[in-house]
């Protein structure tokens, strides 16, 4: 009798976790919150959107994104400016620091996905490559969220201030 409780047990606990949790880990690195959103038919970019920890005891720097759905993949930084909103590829990569975490979401930086071949549809999922200056690269993939959605939390993402140093909350 206990082995059934035991089995009803661990099947809950799998089925408590939302479809669109996943987690990677490249050397001192894991990926965590991977997610876009979906597209209207036609549209010609998307935004990407993830956590990195760095576990280690030195930097590392995302530096390329890659996806077979779009015709380029660019690491991006939006911001605002004495109320002017800026986009812009951010050169030189997005540091990770030591024994921290960087968070890509909607209002800082990001992934920006341009020529996409079509519409991502919710509950798709968005195969991406990204490369690290120290890790290498891995091949994983962005959950497709509703559009609008607000992430896999459905909490918008403050960020102090995501050119500064690159951490956000």
């Amino acid at each position: 009798m206990s082995f059934r409780v035991l089995a009803v047990a661990l099947l809950a606990l799998i089925f408590a976790v939302p479809a669109d949790a996943h987690s990677v880990t490249l050397g001192t690195l894991t990926l965590t919150d991977l997610w876009t959103r979906a597209t209207p038919p036609g549209a010609p970019t998307a935004g990407g959107y993830l956590t990195i920890t760095n576990a280690g005891s030195d930097a590392d720097r995302l530096i390329a994104a890659a996806s077979a759905v779009a015709g380029t993949a660019q690491l991006h930084l939006m911001e605002v400016k004495d109320g002017v909103m800026t986009m812009r590829p951010v050169e030189g990569g997005i540091e990770i620091p030591a024994g921290g975490s960087v968070t890509l979401a909607p209002g800082g930086f990001h992934l920006m996905f341009t020529g996409l071949k079509d519409a991502l549809k919710e509950d798709d999922r968005l195969p991406v490559r990204l490369t690290f200056e120290k890790a290498g690269s891995i091949e994983t993939f962005l959950h497709v969220m509703a559009i609008g959605a607000r992430g896999p939390s459905g909490a918008a993402v403050e960020h102090d201030h995501p050119a500064g140093g690159g951490e956000s909350q």
